[in-house]
C-alpha cells in the first residue's frame, strides 16, 4: 500500500539556520532517500519551495480565485513529500521516523486512497459522509 508523509516544519526555524546547517540537512534528506529507494519503499517525493511561492486557489459559485500564500495561516508549514510503499500503517511510521526534517516539525501520514473505473467506485459513501 502506498503512504503519503507530508512533511511540515516552521520555515522561521530554516531561515535562522546557517548556510553549512542548511546544506546538512539537505544532505540527510538525500542520504534518506537513498536508504528507502534501496530498500524499495521510496516510490516518490519532492521538497517545495517556500509558502511565499505558495498560491491557494478556490472555485465558488463558478467562480475561480486566487490568493497568494498557503491556505492558512499555521505554525508550522508544508515543506514537501515522500510517497512510499508499506505494508502497512505501522511500517509506514516506522519509514517515516527515519526523514531529517521530522526533528523540526511533524510529518502527517496518510493511507493514498486509489481511485477504481467507472461502475467499480468504492468508498465514495463514506468519504462523503466524513
Amino acid at each position: 500500500m502506498n503512504y503519503l508523509a507530508l512533511v511540515y516544519y516552521n520555515e522561521d526555524i530554516i531561515r535562522a539556520m546557517s548556510q553549512q546547517e542548511w546544506d546538512a540537512l539537505n544532505r540527510e534528506c538525500m542520504a534518506c532517500v537513498e536508504g528507502l529507494s534501496a530498500s524499495g519503499h521510496f516510490v516518490d517525493g519532492h521538497a517545495l519551495q517556500t509558502t511565499e511561492t505558495a498560491t491557494t486557489v478556490r472555485l465558488r459559485d463558478g467562480r475561480l480565485s486566487t490568493t497568494d500564500g498557503p491556505f492558512a495561516e499555521t505554525k508550522e508549514q508544508l515543506a514537501g513529500f515522500y510517497l512510499l510503499q508499506a505494508r502497512d500503517l505501522n511500517e509506514a511510521i516506522q519509514l517515516v521516523s527515519k526523514i531529517p526534517p521530522l526533528r523540526f516539525g511533524s510529518v502527517e501520514v496518510r493511507p493514498v486512497r486509489e481511485l477504481q473505473p467507472e461502475g467499480n467506485i468504492t468508498g465514495a459513501k463514506s468519504l462523503a459522509e466524513n
